[in-house]
C-alpha cells in the first residue's frame, strides 16, 4: 500500500502488519511504557515540551499547512504534555499502546489504521469544506483545511485526531500506521523509528511486519 502526499514539508513512514493480537494488557510493555515516561517527566518540564526539536520540526509543519499548532495540537505533542504533567500513557490495547509510545520517544504524530477498513487508493491532502469524521474519543471532527489521509470511501485519519472507522479493536487482524515526520528528518532517522516500531509490534502483539516503507513528496 503506498500514500500519495498532495502536502508539502512531510515524511511518511508507514508501517504494514498482520497476525496482528490485539490484547487489553501486556506487562512487558506496561513496564516500558512506565520507564520512559518515567524519564521524560524527570528530563522535562511542560514548557521545554514545546522546544524540543522534534516538536518545533512539527509545529513548523503545521504552520505550513495554515494550520495552528496551538489551536489543533499535534497528537504526538499532546501525548508528551501528558506525560510531562505525571498523567503518563493512556492504557488502551497493546497495539495502540506501542503506537504511542514510539510517538513521545521519537515526538511525531503516529496514525494507526485497522487494515480491514481501509479501501485504497489514499492520498494525504488538506481536508475540504464539508469533509467530517467521528473522531476517537470526540464528538464529529470538522476537517476543513486540516492535514488528512483519505481514501475511496473518505477522510479517515489525521495527525491530530483519527476517526472511529478505522481504529484498532479487538478484532483487528492487520493494521496499516503512519509516521508524520516533518521534511527535514534524514530518510535513515524515519527508518530507525519505523524498524523500533515494527519491533514492538512483534515482541507486544506477535505482529509479521510486512512492508516497511518511506515516503516523502
Amino acid at each position: 500500500m503506498s500514500i500519495a502526499i498532495q502536502i508539502p514539508g512531510v515524511k511518511l513512514g508507514l508501517i504494514e502488519a498482520t497476525n496482528v493480537q490485539v490484547q487489553l494488557v501486556h506487562p512487558g510493555l506496561a513496564a516500558e511504557m512506565d520507564a520512559v515516561c518515567d524519564r521524560i517527566r524527570r528530563t522535562h518540564t511542560i514548557d521545554q515540551v514545546a522546544l524540543l526539536d522534534s516538536v518545533r520540526g512539527v509545529r513548523g509543519m503545521f504552520r505550513a499547512w495554515g494550520v495552528d499548532p496551538s489551536r489543533y495540537r499535534p497528537s504526538s505533542e499532546a501525548l508528551l504534555r501528558r506525560v510531562v504533567q505525571g498523567k503518563g500513557l493512556y492504557r488502551i490495547s497493546n497495539v495502540v499502546d506501542v503506537c504511542n509510545l514510539c510517538s513521545i520517544e521519537t515526538g511525531w504524530p503516529f496514525g494507526l489504521y485497522d487494515r480491514a477498513h481501509l479501501d485504497p487508493p489514499i492520498v494525504m491532502r488538506l481536508g475540504q469544506n464539508g469533509e467530517s469524521y467521528e473522531g476517537i474519543g470526540k464528538q464529529t471532527w470538522h476537517l476543513a483545511g486540516r492535514p488528512i489521509l483519505v481514501d475511496s470511501r473518505g477522510p479517515f485519519g489525521c495527525p491530530i485526531s483519527d476517526s472511529t472507522r478505522t481504529m484498532i479493536t479487538e478484532a483487528t487482524g492487520s493494521l496499516l500506521s503512519v509516521i508524520f515526520a516533518p521534511a527535514t528528518v534524514s530518510e535513515e532517522e524515519l527508518q530507525r523509528a519505523l524498524e523500533r516500531y515494527a519491533q514492538r509490534l512483534e515482541s507486544y502483539a506477535a505482529a509479521r511486519t510486512a512492508r516497511l516503507a518511506v515516503i516523502f513528496s
